[in-house]
C-alpha cells in the first residue's frame, strides 16, 4: 500500500518515534483506514522528508517510528503573500493554492475596503498543511495573525521588495516589470500585496507608492477578484524570478505516494 504523507511538528532523524496528533491518528485509522506498519512519509519543513510505519497506541493514540530519509531539505522562495481578507471559501482557496505556488507566509491584512471582519488563522492553517501535504512540498508556509494594512507597512523589513498590484493603472504590466530586474533585485526577499474587492483607497495606494523598494504592477486589461489576482501574481512571479526557473527534482524511483494511487 502507498505511504500517506503527513506534516509532523517533531524533529525528524533516523530510528526516533514521532508523535502524530490525535486527528491525524483518527484519519489515518477511521478515514484511510491504515493499521500497525502502514506505510508514511513525514516531514516538517526543517528536516527534509523520512520513511515512516505507523504505530498504533491503544484506541486513539498513534505514533511513526521513523526510518530513514527519503528526501533533503531544499531552500525555497522566500515571498509573501499580503492580501485583504476575502469570503470564507474563497480565503480557503487563496490560503490552499498560494501553499501549491510555493509562498513562504500567507499575511492577511485589513484595509479601508476590507468587508471581512474575522480570519480564522487556524483554518487557513489546516488548509495550508493539507495542500502542503498534498503536493509533495517539504515545508508549510507560516500564517500570520491579520494585520492592519498601515501598521504592516510601518513595521516592513528592509531590504524586503514589495510588488504591488494596482489596479488603477499605476504600473507596467507585470511580466515587464519582473523580466526587467537587474541579478540583485531578483535575488531579494519579496512581497505580493493584493488589495481587497473593492480596492486600495487612495490614502492607502499614496501610503504604498511611498514605499521604499515598492514595485507597482498592473495585471492586464481584465479587472480580476482578489483571489484571482493574488494567485495569478503569484503564479507570474514564481515563472519570471521564482523556482519556475529551475528544473524539477527528481524523485527516488521507489517514491510513492496515496496521491498516486487513482
Amino acid at each position: 500500500m502507498s505511504a500517506m504523507r503527513l506534516f509532523v511538528e517533531a524533529d525528524l532523524s533516523a530510528g526516533i518515534e514521532a508523535a502524530l496528533g490525535e486527528a491525524q491518528a483518527h484519519y489515518l485509522r477511521h478515514v484511510m483506514r491504515r493499521g500497525d506498519g502502514a506505510a508514511l512519509l513525514l516531514f516538517n519543513g526543517r528536516d527534509g522528508e523520512w520513511q515512516a510505519r505507523l504505530s498504533l497506541r491503544g484506541k486513539k493514540a498513534a505514533v511513526a517510528q521513523v526510518d530513514r530519509r527519503t528526501r533533503e531539505q531544499i531552500a525555497e522562495p522566500d515571498v509573501w503573500l499580503c492580501f485583504a481578507p476575502v469570503k470564507r471559501a474563497r480565503i480557503d482557496y487563496i490560503a490552499e493554492k498560494a501553499t501549491e505556488l510555493g509562498v513562504a507566509v500567507l499575511q492577511p491584512m485589513i484595509t479601508q475596503h476590507t468587508h471581512v471582519e474575522r480570519v480564522n488563522i487556524e483554518r487557513l492553517r489546516a488548509n495550508a498543511v493539507e495542500a502542503a501535504e498534498q503536493t509533495e512540498r517539504l515545508s508549510v508556509p507560516e500564517v500570520r495573525q491579520s494585520v492592519d494594512l498601515v501598521r504592516l507597512l510601518a513595521t516592513w523589513p528592509a531590504g524586503r521588495r514589495l510588488l504591488m498590484c494596482d489596479e488603477t493603472g499605476g504600473g507596467p504590466p507585470i511580466g515587464e516589470a519582473l523580466a526587467g530586474l537587474d541579478e540583485a533585485a531578483r535575488r531579494a526577499p519579496w512581497a505580493i500585496a493584493i488589495g481587497p474587492e473593492g480596492g486600495f483607497a487612495e490614502s492607502e495606494l499614496a501610503l504604498l507608492h511611498r514605499m521604499k523598494d515598492v514595485m507597482a504592477v498592473g495585471l492586464g486589461p481584465r479587472i480580476l477578484r482578489a483571489d484571482t489576482a493574488a494567485l495569478a501574481a503569484l503564479a507570474c512571479w514564481q515563472s519570471i524570478i521564482g523556482d519556475w526557473r529551475t528544473p524539477t527534482p527528481k524523485l527516488p524511483s521507489d517514491y510513492r505516494t496515496s496521491r498516486d494511487v487513482v
